[in-house]
């Protein structure tokens, strides 16, 4: 059989066909003989996953702008699709063209979560790329990565020809510049590459060990810079933004079009890894955001429009946004979604705005049941608030309510845990205390309980995670205090936040046990399903590696951290007094309150707000 002939054999034995055919409305052919470049974007998790990523549509639509640039999409396939491709000796392909990923110029993975780790090994095995950089020539593609994981890229530097940390648009065509001077000379080209703001190339620095198992040094060579600084977009309201996007064949995670509002946050939760790393805050003006949102509705039929951001009711034209858009998405019959509602500036008058158009339920975030615990993290949210934004809602129509919680905080007590079914209880027993709600309703509060994951870049990062057992031990507690039907509760799965932390703030020595754990079959691990953690303990056995090392330490604030030859704009002096404060259960104002001198305005030339 030819390449095409496999690939139409695989597609009639497959549960979901649509998944790897290619063809959407909106999606990018070209004629290969009229393009020098070929860019393979692969998003290592199922297609609805990767279909429903904003990142991946901005920069699928930045390089097909560009004449010689054919960038085509790349996702995992599923076990079923899997199977025929490895029993047809069929290589990973592209869904545009359907042309093995070896093939092209670049492979670029986004790195969204650790969990994908196994599953790019897999992308990269089933593409017939050698899996170490080291181990590739002139006849391989390059290998980059970018996404909120490459903050601490160590685990799979040895996997990656070259990362790209902080926000891409740029970046990434000044690479497709560079690569059009130097061919196909890879040496060449990823030593001309590190000096790239915003350009890591692993290979060109030096790791060692002290005996205890830290880091010793990280030391540069081949002209590569000691510390490599992310790349952010000074104008938001000047970056690319597309006009249309690819409109799936099939159901998507987040079935919407989706609007960029803003980047960065004010907020400073110390356990929120987004909140540091994409600092500082930009915003795009309404004019903008309005001009987008119409352009994105007319080119892709979608009846819904979700305005994102790590805090979207902090938007300074939010109000103003949004009278705009209700004129037109109304008429439309266009649902608007604001999935990123703070609890301290929820007002009635946003409620009434998004209630004519989204009547489903709200979600808001207090993340610990006391105030003392708030104050710990910087939540910088009173309970008072909270009753406030709930009544807000319950008088404004809504009837179920979604809170999220983590466990595992730092100085977290019983008490703390106690306080999170409290308040559920305690919302419950609000609604119906109010003398107008909506009649013959009864109220629904859900309680999400996530384990919390010390993270690199903020200031909990120097903290050690919960053991699996302590987690699970808190799991059940928080289940035992529940005694109404009003309230649900669900958590994740601890040995999965165990692992996810190994990895968070792992070194390179953690590449032999990413390797062992996907070439002992596992791949697609943030699906619960699949994770098997018997074999990531049996694989860190096998390297000599201690789990316990990697997730349940405190770091001291000496320790060179396997993160510190990289700047995010964030400085070691700020976390670690944040760490302190913490510590104290004392607040920090948020940014536009008062500059806390975390050090990310430097990156736009000014000092603070």
């Amino acid at each position: 059989m030819t390449h095409q002939e496999k690939i139409d054999y695989a597609l009639r034995r497959v549960q979901k066909p649509a998944r790897y055919t290619g063809g959407e409305l909106n999606s990018v052919q070209k004629d290969r003989a009229q393009v020098s470049q070929r860019i393979a974007f692969c998003f290592p998790d199922l297609y609805e996953v990767g279909m429903s990523h904003l990142g991946m549509k901005i920069l699928y639509s930045l390089y097909n702008d560009q004449p010689d640039i054919w960038c085509e999409r790349v996702f995992m396939p599923d076990g079923d699709m899997a199977d025929q491709m490895r029993a047809l000796d069929l290589p990973l392909f592209a869904l545009e063209s359907g042309d093995p990923i070896g093939d092209f110029d670049f492979v670029a993975f986004t790195l969204q979560y650790e969990m994908s780790f196994t599953t790019i090994l897999a992308m990269l095995a089933m593409g017939n790329i050698p899996l170490h950089a080291g181990e590739r020539d002139e006849r391989h593609p390059i290998v980059i990565a970018g996404g909120p994981c490459a903050c601490n890229p160590e685990p799979v530097a040895e996997f990656i020809d070259l990362f790209i940390l902080g926000e891409g648009e740029e970046v990434n065509l000044e690479l497709s510049g560079l690569y059009r001077q130097t061919g196909r000379n890879r040496a060449e080209f990823l030593r001309r590459a590190a000096q790239i703001k915003g350009v890591y190339v692993p290979s060109l620095y030096d790791i060692q060990y002290r005996e205890d198992g830290t880091l010793l040094s990280c030391t540069a060579h081949d002209g590569a810079p000691q510390k490599v600084e992310k790349r952010i977009i000074q104008e938001l309201d000047e970056v690319y933004f597309p006009q249309k996007f690819v409109v799936p064949f099939i159901g998507t995670v987040h079935d919407r079009a989706m609007l960029e509002v803003l980047r960065g946050c004010i907020r400073g939760c110390r356990f929120c890894q987004a909140g540091f790393i994409y600092r500082p805050l930009r915003e795009k003006h309404a004019g903008t955001l309005d001009r987008d949102a119409h352009a994105l509705c007319d080119s892709t039929g979608f009846e819904e429009i979700s305005l994102t951001s790590l805090s979207t009711s902090d938007l300074t034209e939010l109000e103003p946004l949004m009278d705009r858009m209700l004129d037109w998405t109304e008429q439309k019959r266009i649902n608007l979604s604001l999935p990123s509602l703070r609890i301290d500036n929820f007002s009635p008058s946003l409620v009434e705005k998004i209630a004519r158009v989204r009547k489903s339920g709200l979600t808001f975030a207090p993340e610990a049941g006391t105030q003392r615990l708030r104050d710990v993290i910087n939540k910088n949210v009173t309970e008072e608030e909270i009753f406030s934004s709930c009544r807000a809602a319950f008088q404004g129509g809504y009837t179920a309510v979604k809170l999220y919680f983590m466990i595992g905080l730092p100085t977290e007590t019983e008490e703390d845990l106690r306080g999170i079914i409290d308040l559920a209880q305690r919302i419950v027993d609000l609604y119906y205390r109010l003398p107008e709600k909506p009649k013959g309703k009864g109220v629904s509060v859900t309680v999400s309980v996530s384990s919390f994951v010390p993270k690199p870049f903020t200031p909990f990062q120097f903290e050690p995670q919960d053991t699996v057992e302590t987690l699970r031990q808190k799991q059940e507690f928080l289940r035992s205090l529940i005694h109404s039907r009003k309230i649900s509760l669900k958590w994740h799965n601890a040995e999965l936040s165990h692992v996810e932390g190994i990895l968070a703030r792992g070194d390179r020595r953690l590449s032999a046990v990413i390797e062992a754990v996907w070439r002992n079959g596992s791949f697609l691990e943030s699906w619960e399903e699949r994770f098997r953690p018997e074999l990531w303990r049996d694989c860190m056995q096998q390297a000599g590696l201690d789990p316990a090392f990697y997730a349940n330490r405190r770091r001291d604030y000496e320790e060179l951290l396997p993160w510190a030859h990289l700047d995010y704009g964030v400085t070691h002096a700020f976390l670690v007094r944040e760490n302190r404060l913490a510590h104290g259960a004392e607040t920090t104002p948020h940014c536009r309150r008062r500059c806390a001198g975390c050090g990310a305005n430097r990156l736009l030339g000014r000092e603070c707000f």
